[in-house]
């Protein structure tokens, strides 16, 4: 199975959930009592905007629905992955959960949530759901994660710096390093291009963009492509504009994509992969890049548009929750309807309901149309496996590009070795 490509096809309405019933939840989609009880959820925090009067709404509508207090718990995304790994371990996860598109799968497998399929068809919304987040969300024939939001990376980039040197938002690789160049001469207080090492969704485009693969399914085996020629290509282009090009500071070698955003509200990057969700977050830490800033999808190597990582959230039930039925009319009442729509328009990320994704797809607003149309033609999908998140976990794509970036390894011996470890961890019985 090939990393596949997302046209608009794949992210539009889903064919009928064929998922067999589950237990855990009424045919009728349950109905929630919750007088005197409190439901605890985490929310992922780190690049979005500030969220947390959204999150006073909801709990103010959420207590009016069924009675019961909210509790939700902001969690760094560098963290989530460790501290859900713990709390499973230790049975003190939440009641409900943002869950990443590459981990739910993993924590599925685990044992650690409740299946939704049944709650998903007594209300009737499987078939306005966006089909990628669904197929993400699903483990074994059973939906685990409730499709929130979806969010795509493009290139982001210094629109009064490029109106300055009178450049054009590049559409090739070599119009990416031609407008590094003019930048870095122009403001060499400036990273032309922000490269960080710890960013691992950066660096896929660039393995896409030259034809390479992540990982594929062969027969039953999976394969590493990080290490074919193509991929070594994309990867070499990609970590060179910054040791060969000199466009990335050396400090970035352990960059976020927090870092990243950081920086680049401060004014100190002309050039870098980033979020849909991120040009409210650079508003929001400084106002003075108001109207500064402009975002094109990521070139590929010659030109059309590379795969971009088609991620985003869902929601999902765990195992511990002690009132399923409650849980569910949280994560209901934040999918669908006015708060999903809220949430999309105060973020710039994309609903989860084909229905309000169909008007974001509209917009003529040029902070959301690129990304928009880096979702819909170059949203690139990861293996839908548990062992995935395993690979996160063990940060074997960032340990080699940070190896790359600071010369310990050239690209060949880096990516020979991430390949190697990708393949173990990911055909471990």
């Amino acid at each position: 199975m090939r990393t596949r490509m997302l046209p608009f096809a794949a992210l539009g309405v889903t064919a009928a959930l064929a998922l067999s019933a589950c237990a855990g939840g009424s045919s009728d989609g349950g109905s929630a009592d919750g007088e005197g009880k409190t439901l605890d959820v985490w929310i992922m925090q780190g690049t979005n905007p500030d969220s947390e009067a959204f999150f006073d709404a909801v709990g103010e509508a959420f207590t009016e629905e069924t009675g019961a207090e909210l509790n939700v718990e902001f969690v760094e995304w560098a963290d989530a992955h460790d501290r859900f790994v713990t709390s499973i371990a230790g049975g003190t996860s939440p009641d409900v959960a943002e869950t990443g598109t590459t981990w739910t799968a993993e924590f599925a497998d685990a044992g650690a949530l409740a299946p939704i399929t049944e709650y998903v068809d007594g209300d009737d919304l499987g078939g306005d759901l966006v089909e990628g987040l669904v197929e993400s969300g699903t483990y074994d024939d059973e939906l685990y994660g409730m499709p929130w939001y979806a969010g795509v990376r493009s290139l982001v980039y210094r629109a009064d710096v490029f109106t300055e040197l009178g450049l054009e938002a590049p559409t090739t690789w070599d119009e990416i390093v031609a407008a590094g160049d003019a930048i870095k001469a122009a403001h060499p207080e400036m990273s032309a291009f922000a490269v960080p090492g710890d960013a691992e969704f950066g660096v896929y485009p660039w393995v896409w963009g030259a034809g390479g693969e992540v990982s594929v399914d062969e027969d039953g085996e999976w394969v590493s492509g990080l290490d074919s020629a193509e991929s070594q290509e994309g990867i070499g282009f990609y970590t060179g504009l910054a040791t060969e090009h000199g466009f990335s500071s050396a400090g970035a070698t352990t960059w976020k994509e927090t870092d990243v955003l950081d920086n680049f509200a401060q004014g100190n990057v002309a050039m870098a992969l980033m979020g849909s969700w991120t040009p409210a977050a650079i508003v929001e830490k400084n106002a003075d890049m108001e109207g500064k800033f402009a975002a094109t999808p990521i070139p590929g190597q010659d030109g059309g548009i590379a795969p971009s990582v088609l991620g985003g959230s869902h929601l999902s039930m765990f195992e511990t929750a002690d009132d399923k039925d409650l849980a569910w009319a949280f994560m209901k009442l934040m999918t669908t309807g006015e708060f999903a729509e809220q949430w999309g328009a105060e973020t710039g990320y994309f609903p989860g309901q084909t229905s309000l994704l169909e008007e974001s797809l509209e917009s003529d607003d040029p902070l959301v149309t690129p990304f928009a149309t880096q979702m819909v033609d170059g949203g690139g999908a990861l293996p839908v496996t548990p062992k995935f998140g395993a690979v996160q976990a063990k940060k074997t794509t960032n340990t080699a590009i940070q190896a790359i970036l600071s010369g310990q390894k050239s690209v060949e011996q880096a990516t020979a070795d991430a390949a190697a470890e990708m393949n173990e961890i990911m055909n471990q019985d």
